[in-house]
C-alpha cells in the first residue's frame, strides 16, 4: 500500500510538471510586467550580474585581476559579433566553459558572449572583468593559458595584449587605445558589453525604463515632441527628422498603422546595423513598441536580409523575451496598448533599402520603389500608414526618452544632433565598428581613431555613403562629418560605410566598381537608372581597358548629371555620385587613362605592361614555364624577353621571379 501511495505521489508530480511545462510553452502563462515598480524590482535583481562590468568600465584597474589575488568573482567577456564567430569566438566560448569547469571555478567565473566589441580589426577579442584586460586575436588554443595564468593566477598574457603601433607599448585597457578615446557610444551603448539573449541583462542596463515612461506618464504627442525636440535624423541616408516622419504618420486617421524597422543593410563593407542587431536587439523591439504607441500603430515589422541569420537569431529570442515579459502582445504594462513585432525576410536586394522598395517587398510584390506623393506616412504597407525608420535611428529611441531631449541635442553639430556609427574599412590600420559624435573630421576618423593608413602608405581617398556617395580627397579630410557638410563636397551620409583608399587604389577602377555593383542591384523600373547606369559602366570600362577619348569624360559628366537629375528613386538618383566626385577630383588620372594609356595605380591590367631587366635576369627559365600564354622567350642562362602581343597581363611572371628582374610599368 506504501509503495503505491508512492507511485501515485510521484507520477502526480511528473504531472504536474508536463502540465507546467505545456502551459509555459503554449499558452504563455508567465510573470508579465505591469508597473514600473516591477520593472524596479527586476531592473535591481539583474544589477547585480552588471555591477563588475559598471564599475570596470568606469575604474582602471592597476593590477591584473585573478583569484590567487583575493579576487572573488571574475567575469569573461567574449564577442560574439558575427566578424569573431568567423574566427573561431564561439568555439573559444566553449573552451572556456570546459577548461573552467574542469578547474573547479565555475561557481567564481562566468564565461559571457556579447555582441560586437567594434574592434573588428583585432578579433576575437577576450576581456577579463574586473581588471578591463583586453586580449586581441585569440585563437581556442590560447583559452588553457588565459583560465591558468590571468583567471587563476593573476597574471597578464603580454603576447595577447594590443601594442600602440606609435608607442610600441602594450595596452592593456580599451580606454587607452586610441581606437575608442574619441568614441561616444550612444546607438552602440550594449554592445559588447551585456548578453544579447539575455533580457534581464538589458533591463538592467534601463532597458523598457523608456516604454515604461511613455506608456504610464506620456501622451503619444508628449513622446513625439521628445524626438523632434531632440533634433534626431533618419540614420538610413536620408536624414529626415525622425519626430516630423512620426507626427506625419500620427495625423493620419485609418483603423489600422505599421512600423517598420528597415534593417536591409546592403552598402559593400557597411555592417552597423547587423552589429547593432546582434549586440543589442531589445533597443529595436523596445523603440518600435514606442513608435507604435506615438503613432497609433498596432503591429511592427522587421525587415531584414536573410544573410543576417545571426542578427535574425537573437532578434527571434528578444522578440520571444519580450512577449514573456509582457513588453509585447496585449495590455503592454498593464495599460490598454497593444503592440506586436513580427520579421519579414528580404533577399537581399539593394535597392529595397528605399522604403517603398522594401514595402512592396513584404507584400509579396516585386522590390521597386514608386513615386512619392503619398509617401509611407500616408500609404504604405497594405494601402496602410507606416512609419519605417532604420535599425540605428530605432537603437537612439530608448537612451533620447531616459535622458531627454536636450541632452541629446547637446551632441553633434547645429543641424545634425547626436552621434552617427560608422563601419570604418579598406586600407586603414584599425578597421571596425565606430561611433562618434556628428561634426568629428575626417581627418580624427582616419588618422586618430583608424590609426592611419596600413603600412605607412599615402592617404588617397575615402569613400563615404556607399554606392551612393561619393570619393573625399586630402583636402576634404577637415571637414567636420554631418549630413549638409558631406553633400557640399559632394559625398552622403549614406548608412554609414567609410572605405579609406591609398595610392595603389585607381580612382578610375574605384568608380566603375561601384557603378558595376548598382546596375547589378537596379530594379530596372525607371530608364534613366537601367539604362543611364549602363552606359556609364560601358565607358568606364571602356576607359580601363585603354580605349577611351577625352570625348568620354565629357558625356560621363553630362550623364552623370542627367541621371541624377531624371531617376526615380534614391538609388538612381545618387548613383552617378562615385563617377562625378572622382571626375571632379581625380580628374588627371582620368586623363593618364585615355591620352597616356598608363594607370599609375597600376590597378587596370589592360594598360600595364611587363618588362624583365636584361641585367637582373640570369635567364633560369622560371617565368617561361609559368607563363600560360607561352609569351615569354629566351635561351637557359641568358635574359628572357616578355612579347607584348601575346602577353596576357596576368602577373604570374612577376610572382614567379626569385631575382625581382620583373617590373610593371
Amino acid at each position: 500500500m506504501l509503495i503505491f501511495i508512492i507511485l501515485l505521489f510521484i507520477f502526480l508530480w511528473f504531472l504536474i510538471c508536463l502540465i507546467c511545462i505545456f502551459a509555459r510553452q503554449h499558452l504563455d502563462i508567465t510573470m508579465k510586467i505591469i508597473s514600473i515598480e516591477a520593472l524596479e524590482k527586476i531592473r535591481e535583481s539583474a544589477k547585480s550580474a552588471l555591477c563588475l562590468r559598471e564599475v570596470s568600465n568606469k575604474v582602471v584597474a592597476e593590477k591584473s585581476c585573478g583569484l590567487a589575488c583575493g579576487t572573488k568573482h571574475l567575469q569573461i567577456l567574449i564577442c560574439g559579433g558575427t566578424g569573431c564567430k568567423a574566427s573561431s569566438s564561439h568555439l573559444i566560448a566553449d573552451d572556456l566553459k570546459k577548461c573552467i569547469n574542469d578547474a573547479g571555478i565555475a561557481d567564481k567565473v562566468d564565461v559571457i558572449t556579447t555582441g560586437c566589441f567594434g574592434f573588428c580589426e583585432k578579433g576575437p577579442i577576450v576581456k577579463i572583468i574586473p581588471d578591463n584586460t583586453f586580449y586581441i586575436q585569440v585563437t581556442p588554443e590560447d583559452v588553457e593559458e588565459i583560465v591558468k595564468e590571468h583567471i587563476i593566477a593573476g597574471k597578464r598574457i603580454e603576447r595577447l595584449l594590443y601594442v600602440d603601433p606609435k608607442t610600441e607599448k602594450s595596452v592593456s585597457d580599451s580606454k587607452h587605445m586610441d581606437f575608442y578615446r574619441k568614441q561616444k557610444r550612444i546607438a552602440l551603448r550594449n554592445c559588447g558589453f551585456i548578453d544579447p539573449e539575455n533580457i534581464e541583462e538589458y533591463i538592467a542596463r534601463y532597458g523598457y525604463s523608456a516604454l515604461a515612461d511613455c506608456l504610464l506618464k506620456r501622451t503619444p504627442t508628449d513622446v513625439i515632441d521628445v524626438v523632434k525636440n531632440s533634433g534626431l535624423r533618419g540614420r538610413g541616408g536620408g536624414g529626415f527628422p525622425t519626430g516630423l516622419k512620426w507626427e506625419l504618420t500620427a495625423r493620419q486617421k485609418a483603423d489600422e498603422k505599421y512600423v517598420v524597422c528597415n534593417a536591409d543593410e546592403g552598402d559593400p563593407g557597411a555592417f552597423m546595423d547587423r552589429s547593432i542587431m546582434e549586440g543589442d536587439p531589445h533597443s529595436i523591439v523596445e523603440a518600435m513598441t514606442i513608435c507604435g504607441y506615438s503613432i497609433g500603430a498596432s503591429q511592427g515589422l522587421v525587415y531584414i536580409r536573410a544573410e543576417y541569420p545571426l542578427a535574425v537569431r537573437r532578434l527571434q529570442v528578444a522578440i520571444k523575451q519580450a512577449r514573456e515579459y509582457g513588453f509585447l502582445g496585449e495590455h503592454i504594462l498593464g495599460t490598454d496598448f497593444g503592440f506586436d513585432i513580427n520579421i519579414r525576410y528580404g533577399a537581399g536586394a539593394f535597392v529595397c533599402g528605399e522604403e517603398t522598395a522594401l514595402i512592396h517587398s513584404m507584400e509579396g510584390k516585386r522590390g521597386e520603389p514608386t513615386l512619392k506623393p503619398p509617401f509611407p506616412a500616408e500609404s504604405g504597407y497594405k494601402g496602410k500608414p507606416t512609419n519605417v525608420n532604420n535599425v540605428e535611428t530605432f537603437a537612439s529611441i530608448p537612451i533620447i526618452i531616459n535622458k531627454g531631449a536636450e541632452w541629446f541635442a547637446s551632441i553633434g553639430s547645429e543641424k545634425s544632433k547626436g552621434t552617427k556609427v560608422f563601419a570604418l574599412a579598406g586600407k586603414i590600420n584599425n578597421v571596425g565598428l565606430i561611433e562618434v559624435p556628428m561634426g568629428t573630421t575626417l581627418r580624427e576618423v582616419i588618422y586618430e581613431i583608424g590609426g592611419g593608413i596600413k603600412d605607412g602608405k599615402k592617404f588617397k581617398a575615402v569613400q563615404t555613403g556607399g554606392p551612393s556617395g561619393g570619393c573625399l580627397t586630402e583636402k576634404h579630410l577637415d571637414t567636420p562629418i554631418d549630413f549638409d557638410n558631406l553633400i557640399k563636397v559632394g559625398s552622403m551620409m549614406g548608412s554609414g560605410g567609410m572605405i579609406v583608399m591609398d595610392e595603389d587604389d585607381c580612382m578610375v577602377s574605384v568608380a566603375r566598381f561601384y557603378l558595376d555593383f548598382t546596375v547589378g542591384e537596379s530594379c530596372g523600373k525607371c530608364t534613366p537608372c537601367r539604362i543611364g547606369n549602363k552606359r556609364l559602366l560601358e565607358i568606364l570600362n571602356k576607359i580601363t581597358q585603354g580605349n577611351g577619348t577625352e570625348k568620354d569624360l565629357q558625356t560621363l559628366q553630362t550623364l552623370g548629371k542627367v541621371i541624377k537629375d531624371t531617376a526615380l528613386c534614391g538609388l538612381g538618383q545618387t548613383s552617378p555620385n562615385p563617377v562625378l566626385s572622382t571626375l571632379d577630383n581625380f580628374y588627371d588620372e582620368y586623363l593618364e587613362h585615355v591620352c597616356d594609356k598608363t594607370c599609375r595605380a597600376k590597378q587596370c591590367k589592360s594598360l600595364l605592361t611587363y618588362h624583365i631587366n636584361p641585367e637582373l635576369c640570369i635567364g633560369c627559365h622560371l617565368c617561361a614555364k609559368n607563363c600560360p600564354a607561352d609569351a615569354i622567350v629566351g635561351m637557359p642562362r641568358k635574359p628572357h624577353t616578355i612579347l607584348p602581343e601575346k602577353c596576357i597581363k596576368c602577373g604570374m611572371c612577376m610572382s614567379r621571379c626569385k631575382f625581382k628582374a620583373i617590373s610593371v610599368c
